[in-house]
């Protein structure tokens, strides 16, 4: 069981692995603890590309590098990891213009605004920066091939 499922059990480890990395590697670079950090998505290293990076090398190493499953979750890991490097990233980066506008006019209005929209504290951080994204990838395919080789 374990063995036919492991490219589904090698995905979920890298996942939580990157996630559990994420508070230790934040200490190391600010020398403060966060571990909110364990249930965040952003930072350093992507669990959603460690992911499907473990998915797709777990897939083709037991299927076949040109079987059509393969195929298929490296499209998906492709799309995944597009969107937590570009998609994701540059959403968080709105919000941070955004909030710092808001800002901006408030401080140069003299004046807060009273509407709540005004005060909802927004996640900044939802996408990685792609040495975040090549860590995941790393992760992943590590966790992949420990799992299939049995390193």
């Amino acid at each position: 069981m374990i063995k036919s499922m492991y490219p589904f059990w090698s995905a979920i480890l890298s996942a939580l692995l990157a996630q559990l990395l994420k508070p230790i590697i934040y200490y190391f670079k600010t020398k403060k603890w966060n571990l909110h950090l364990v249930i965040d998505s952003g930072g350093m290293p992507s669990s959603h590309t460690a992911l499907v990076s473990a998915l797709a090398l777990s897939v083709g190493l037991q299927e076949a590098f040109s079987s059509t499953i393969f195929a298929v979750t490296l499209v998906l890991a492709v799309i995944v990891i597009y969107d937590a490097a570009n998609v994701r990233y540059y959403s968080g980066q709105n919000i941070k213009v955004t909030q710092q506008l808001v800002k901006d006019v408030q401080e140069n209005l003299h004046t807060e605004f009273d509407d709540p929209i005004y005060q909802i504290k927004l996640k900044d951080v939802l996408g990685h920066k792609w040495m975040e994204v090549i860590a995941g990838l790393l992760l992943g395919a590590l966790i992949a091939l420990v799992f299939h080789y049995g390193l």
